[in-house]
């Protein structure tokens, strides 16, 4: 047998016994409501996640997308929040495939279609989608690059892909704990998972494992726990090998999900020595740089397009073409005024960062530009007073790297 012959027979294995996990152990844990999630998606939550990913393009809900390795619900919810879309969802468990079939027919999802299909043959499904989304999937392949390289391959030319992969330094606890689970041959029958987590509440206080033991509800869960800790298959991408993984499938990386955690003008990071030095770095050296240094993240979540895309204008104060973009809040912020910095009027809040540090104070004249943001105005329409045009870069800026806004620029 020829080393490449044993490479497919070994990816073959693990394919084998991933599908295998995920009969046994569905994850997520299926649901069967989804009411909560309809009354969440409004229109204003649907345009803020439009132009997150199409900035420069008019706003649109009927675009074609796939959901690729939907898990439990997940194309269903896509489904569900986007009723003028056409949305496919395939997954190589056969248990994920029904249990999203169910919610299709309790919701009447008829803008919904699946199949039983790995994620590495979405080709076969014979069409392009304007949107890809793929989260917690890649890493669990025996073969990610082929895996990324079919979802390229059906990503359409001016399409946008959603990624989310695992990363290395949050996760330190997780793999200490694979590799003790793999040593005592610890199988996911229920009983061993149950006595996996009896045995877990004796770890030492400051096993790297036990903030998320901590602070994640997903371990209270046995699907949860059997993926995290007794997965087949599992690795993780730093960012410098995210940013090269996406290279190698023909994919430019755009912007993370949620940015601020990475951006050296954000947060405590701002105020030290290194700040100066870190902004002399290209941006992707940035990104990795600030990985090192908050060394907690569990997960990397990225837009990506094809490096063929027609040439898109990016997010840039320098020069006047920002008085033409048109802000749209992000709504998952919360507004703070009470326990306020000195100066300050309020404090901004992304509900969805995982870093306390990350949080934006704007003083008074700051606040009022903020509040006249109705997702209609321009920036130069909101400060139409000329004396207003430092303040309100100033402060656009430090929304949109804060991720407390997202920028209709089709204007422009």
């Amino acid at each position: 047998m020829n080393a490449h012959t044993a490479r497919v027979l070994h990816a073959g294995q693990v394919a084998q016994k991933v599908s295998a996990f995920y009969e046994r152990h569905p994850y997520p844990p299926p649901v069967d409501d989804l009411e909560r999630y309809r009354k969440l998606w409004n229109d204003a939550r649907r345009r803020a996640d439009v132009h997150l990913f199409w900035p420069d393009e008019n706003y649109r809900d009927d675009r074609s997308i796939l959901i690729a390795g939907c898990g439990t619900s997940q194309a269903a919810k896509y489904a569900l929040r986007w009723p003028h879309a056409r949305v496919t969802g395939i997954d190589v468990s056969a248990t994920s495939i029904e249990n999203t079939a169910m919610l299709k027919r309790k919701y009447n999802l008829d803008n919904l279609d699946l199949h039983q299909l790995p994620l590495e043959c979405a080709t076969e499904l014979g069409c392009s989608f304007e949107h890809v989304v793929s989260t917690g999937v890649l890493h669990h392949l025996p073969d990610p690059d082929k895996g990324l390289q079919a979802l390229h391959d059906v990503l359409a030319p001016d399409g946008a892909m959603h990624l989310m992969v695992y990363a290395p330094y949050g996760r330190a606890g997780v793999y200490l704990l694979q590799e003790y689970c793999r040593r005592l041959g610890i199988d996911t029958s229920s009983q061993e998972i149950r006595d996996l987590a009896a045995s877990l509440s004796a770890l030492p206080p400051d096993h790297p494992l036990v903030p998320l033991l901590r602070n994640s509800p997903d371990f209270r869960d046995e699907a949860a726990l059997a993926d995290a800790l007794l997965h087949p298959q599992d690795r993780a991408y730093s960012v410098p090998q995210l940013l090269d993984f996406l290279a190698a499938a023909g994919l430019n990386f755009g912007r993370w999900m949620r940015q601020a955690a990475y951006l050296p003008q954000c947060g405590a990071l701002a105020s030290t020595p290194h700040q100066a030095l870190l902004n002399r770095l290209p941006l992707a050296e940035q990104y990795a740089a600030v990985e090192l240094f908050r060394g907690s993240m569990l997960r990397h979540s990225a837009v990506a397009y094809r490096n063929d895309r027609p040439k898109h204008d990016s997010i840039r104060f320098d020069g006047d073409a920002w008085l033409g973009y048109v802000p749209i809040r992000l709504p998952d912020t919360i507004v703070v005024q009470e326990k306020l910095p000195p100066r300050a009027a309020a404090v901004l809040i992304n509900r969805n960062h995982n870093y306390t540090d990350l949080y934006l104070p704007i003083d008074a004249r700051q606040k009022k530009l903020f509040d006249a943001i109705d997702g209609k105005r321009s920036i130069g329409e909101i400060a139409a007073d000329s004396t207003l045009r430092d303040t309100a870069r100033v402060l656009f800026e430090g929304l949109w790297w804060y991720d407390q806004v997202v920028f209709d620029t089709s204007r422009c």
